[in-house]
C-alpha cells in the first residue's frame, strides 16, 4: 500500500513540476522540444509497423488458411 501512495505522489508532483516549468517560456520550449521529439518517434514507430504489416500481407503470411479443403 505504501508503494501505491508513493507511486500516486510522484506522479502528482511530476504534474505540477511540469505546469511549473510549462508556465516559463524557456520552461515551455523546451517542454515543446520534446513533445516534437516523442511525436516524431511515435511516427516513425507507426510506419514502421505499417510497413511490417504490408510485408506480411504482400507474403501471405497473413493470409487465412483455405478451410475448405479436405
Amino acid at each position: 500500500m505504501k508503494n501505491v501512495l508513493l507511486f500516486v505522489l510522484g506522479t502528482a508532483a511530476g504534474f505540477v513540476l511540469a505546469h511549473l516549468v510549462n508556465k516559463d517560456p524557456r520552461g515551455h520550449e523546451v517542454l515543446a522540444e520534446i513533445d516534437a521529439r516523442i511525436s516524431e518517434f511515435t511516427d516513425l514507430i507507426g510506419d514502421a509497423y505499417r510497413d511490417q504489416q504490408a510485408r506480411f500481407t504482400d507474403d501471405g503470411a497473413l493470409e487465412p488458411a483455405d478451410s475448405t479443403k479436405d
